[in-house]
């Protein structure tokens, strides 16, 4: 199953890495071990107690600049690659774009009632790089730079601390036609935005998510080519991503540098990668996918070096040069976890590999579960999946401090006169919630839960057929209603607990 949160590896398959043996007892349990972690599951989701979180923990909801802001072309901003991307025939479907999307450049306000109204302590949105410096370079844009400042100023006033997502996925078209990240000096432009944020905001902004989804960018927008900007090439899909990884580590120490008391993150996709047997075959093949789903872009901010379950890189195809190794190492303050569904590994059988030769090189199949219930999507719902992957980044990173800074559901919604009534958003993140604090009464070092999405809003190549919202929004009128999800969400908040059934909303 692919999609845009997950680091599929066809791309590490095609590049020839060889793997090298690995410990098998890092692995998770195999996937013919386990079973859906829903309601009915006393290990998995349910809860025997209600539970309360850690006082001050931080509940939140998250946003993206380009599925919310519309005001594509005002006040100064420049042109986005998402904006050329959307405005290209065939790309997007039913041919929606992001002109308009939720209107939140004109109605912020309005959504900054929806966190208020749902008691969050916390709102993830990001600045859209070319509306505060249109050219990715140079002048900044001051009408940009103040839509940002009295957005903070304003959540700051309602007492919601503003994590501040610096790039999600909308590189200004300018920097794209010098070659985007493809180039290496995008890698210091990202940095020199970073610092310029820093000074601009820092002073009130205390926590900074780098980057959003390394490797679904990556993967989307460079080798399958299905998100802007729309390349499909294997080559520059490895170019991109070690210059992505140079942006991570420039951008954390120019952030670090104007404000040293930042706490700085980056938004990692996961997908917990169990094997599909207890076969050491399969528990192998599932390691490597870990490695690269999962570490590719946080091993080498933590550790300064790509995961070493893969010995073999093309390093002058990828563009690494001596001295990579300290550019890229950023040691993150937190570690952000996107997180929606897990992935389950087997290696190819022998015929497989006659028929498919770079089998040989890379042996691996990957799906998505089939367990579980499907979202709209067609992802499955496993909080399960959850539970492991924090766990697992727990014990293999020292403990780190962890936000979950994604994890939700697309489903058909309607609203009526009697609202929406959204069981199946409720009981995910009651479920996904159970899961996670099941991991931190297991040790680990959680600070915070972000739903995706705050707003029904432009789901990139999706357009608007997909709906995450804790509120709906009509598109026609841009009215904003609060979802029955939200409701229940807004009592958990308020109370900073989670009982053992959902709420009543």
């Amino acid at each position: 199953m692919l999609s845009r949160r997950q680091f599929l590896w066809s791309a590490a398959r095609a590049a020839a890495v060889t793997a090298v043996p690995v410990a098998f007892s890092a692995c998770t349990k195999s996937h013919s071990e386990t079973r859906p972690a829903g309601l009915s599951d006393p290990q998995g989701a349910n809860l025997r107690d209600p539970v309360s979180f850690p006082k001050g923990f931080f509940w939140g909801a998250s946003t993206a600049a380009y599925q919310i802001e519309g005001a594509w072309n005002e006040a100064g901003k420049g042109e986005s690659i998402w904006d050329r991307f959307a405005h290209t025939p065939g790309k997007i479907l039913n041919g929606d774009t992001g002109d308009v999307a939720c209107d939140s450049y004109h109605r912020w306000k309005d959504d900054l009632s929806l966190l208020r109204a749902m008691n969050l302590n916390s709102y993830r949105f990001s600045i859209a790089w070319p509306r505060v410096q249109p050219a990715g370079a140079g002048a900044m844009n001051p009408s940009g730079v103040d839509f940002y400042s009295r957005v903070v100023d304003a959540l700051l006033e309602a007492r919601i601390r503003p994590l501040v997502t610096l790039y999600h996925w909308d590189l200004p078209q300018a920097l794209d036609d010098h070659g985007g990240w493809l180039d290496r000096d995008t890698a210091q432009r990202f940095a020199d935005y970073a610092g310029a944020m820093a000074k601009l905001l820092g002073d009130r902004v205390h926590d900074w998510v780098l980057i959003n989804e390394p490797g679904a960018f990556t993967y989307r927008g460079y080798l399958d080519g299905t998100h802007a900007p729309g390349r499909a090439s294997l080559v520059d899909f490895l170019k991109a991503t070690h210059t992505v990884n140079l942006a991570q580590g420039a951008g954390f120490r120019a952030l670090k540098t104007e404000r040293p008391s930042a706490r700085v993150g980056t938004a990692f996709n996961m997908s917990l990668c169990e094997p599909a047997t207890d076969s050491p075959e399969d528990r192998a093949a599932a390691e490597r996918a870990h490695a690269i789903t999962n570490l590719w872009f946080l091993e080498t901010a933590l550790n300064g070096r790509y995961p070493e379950a893969l010995v073999f890189l093309p390093e002058r195809i990828m563009g690494i040069m001596s001295g990579d190794d300290e550019k890229m190492r950023a040691p993150l303050d937190f570690v952000g976890i996107n997180l929606y569904y897990r992935t389950i590994v087997s290696a190819p059988a022998v015929s497989e590999r006659l028929v498919h030769t770079q089998d040989w090189i890379f042996p691996a199949n990957l799906q998505g579960g089939q367990q579980g219930p499907k979202t709209a999507f067609g992802w499955e719902v496993w909080p399960q999946a959850l539970h492991d992957m924090v766990m697992r980044i727990t014990r293999d990173y020292r403990r780190p401090v962890i936000e979950i800074t994604e994890s939700g559901c697309s489903y058909k919604d309607r609203s009526d006169a009697n609202g929406v009534a959204d069981d199946f958003r409720l009981n995910y993140h009651h479920d996904y919630l159970a899961a996670l604090s099941r991991a931190m009464a297991s040790g680990a070092n959680v600070r915070g839960y972000h739903a995706w999405s705050l707003l029904d809003n432009f789901e990139w190549a999706a357009g608007y057929s997909q709906r995450f919202g804790l509120a709906y929004v009509d598109f026609q009128t841009q009215k904003r209603t609060l979802k029955k999800s939200g409701r229940w969400y807004a009592q958990v908040a308020e109370s900073n607990r989670l009982s053992r059934q959902p709420i009543s909303a």
